[in-house]
């Protein structure tokens, strides 16, 4: 039975709704762990710096293992709710719980980082970024996630982010809705069969979503770095798989993103479940353009600047930074380049000659007068 089409067409039936924006922490996905007590198993695996309990989600006893986390970094919070997409799915749909629990033994770390989950930050609550501590393991985050790897021994791993609005896929006026990468094993970034293995899943992910995103999935650039959980897991033999959440035109929010990362991981474990993977269809990931940041939030074309007493028309490229404030998510207009003919592309786009826009000062282009502007337009 192909469980992917069944999830992607009945999303939402099965999208969880308690979950929603870009703003998710440990007190909104705690409820959704006591309702899953008595189907799955949830344990505490230990404790962030500031004493948070870090979870795991454990169910099926088949022989396919596979082990994902998310919200490694606090604020990539688009994986989350995907993930318990999927368990609702689980949940809900008796023939997908029945060939999951008999096939797959999965073991889920919803979020790895709860502190900065709160904090909307990438890093944890020492500043440390999570990431980049995979072989030192300085913070008990970072310890409690390599103990699960060792502990699980997974067949598979799925290391579930969200990237910035600034990619796009390729060099194509698209953004990178979703993105993947095969984490490189050594320096030289060889293509081994671990590799191999990995960039199969990641292909058969991608002929899904060409068919719903055509042109908006990208690959990440493959830099080896040991530093990172990714990179550390592969060096130890084990397939991994890095999903990014990324922009889908006018989702902040990332509510249509959430339903493409649900659907691709359904798509990955249905692939895993139905075939022996030896990695021999490993290169049609390269037929996936690799990512490039070429998008701004939003470009402002022709906007008349008054400099030196002279009026210029120029391009001004806009880009959003989510601050967290009175704990609610805003989107905050800050200019980021102000040139003559920007060679980029803007999720929004607007010619400020056809806008009828008065000339000003240059120094008075900040955020409170982006903020007013944007709202008129």
């Amino acid at each position: 039975m192909n469980y992917l089409n069944t999830f992607y067409n009945a999303y939402l039936d099965y999208k969880d709704a308690s979950l929603s924006g870009r703003y998710i922490h440990l007190e909104q996905i705690e409820p959704l762990l006591v309702t899953y007590k008595n189907l799955f198993q949830i344990k505490i695996l230990g404790e962030s710096v500031e004493k948070r309990p870090i979870y795991s989600i454990s169910l099926g006893s088949g022989s396919k293992r596979i082990l994902m986390w998310s919200q490694m970094h606090g604020n990539e919070s688009t994986t989350t709710k995907a993930v318990f997409d999927v368990l609702k799915y689980i949940k809900n749909n008796r023939s997908f719980r029945d060939y999951i629990l008999e096939n797959f033994t999965i073991c889920i770390l919803p979020m790895v980082n709860p502190d900065g989950a709160l904090a909307y930050t990438r890093a944890n609550s020492k500043m440390v970024d999570l990431n980049r501590d995979a072989q030192d393991r300085s913070q008990p985050e970072s310890v409690v996630l390599k103990e699960a790897f060792d502990s699980f021994k997974p067949e598979y791993c799925f290391n579930l982010h969200d990237q910035r609005t600034i990619f796009s896929a390729g060099i194509a006026a698209l953004p990178a809705t979703v993105s993947f990468l095969t984490p490189a094993e050594d320096k030289e970034r060889s293509i081994t069969q671990q590799r191999k293995r990995s960039m199969e899943i990641i292909s058969v992910m991608n002929q899904f979503l060409q068919k719903h995103i055509p042109g908006q999935v990208g690959r990440y650039d493959d830099g080896y770095n040991i530093n990172c959980v990714g990179d550390t897991f592969q060096s130890a033999q084990i397939p991994t798989i890095l999903f990014e959440s990324g922009h889908f035109q006018n989702d902040y929010q990332r509510e249509q993103t959430r339903m493409y990362i649900a659907s691709s991981i359904v798509c990955a474990i249905n692939y895993i479940g139905e075939h022996n993977i030896d990695g021999t269809q490993y290169k049609a990931y390269f037929e996936i353009p690799e990512n490039d940041k070429l998008f701004y939030d939003v470009l402002l074309r022709n906007f008349p600047v008054v400099e030196d007493s002279t009026v210029q028309h120029v391009d001004i490229a806009v880009l959003f930074k989510e601050s967290l404030r009175n704990g609610k998510l805003e989107f905050i207009p800050n200019v980021e380049r102000i040139e003559k003919d920007l060679k980029f592309y803007g999720h929004k786009e607007f010619d400020m000659n056809q806008l009828g826009t008065p000339a000003v000062e240059k120094h008075e282009i900040n955020e409170s007068f982006l903020t007013k502007l944007l709202r008129k337009i």
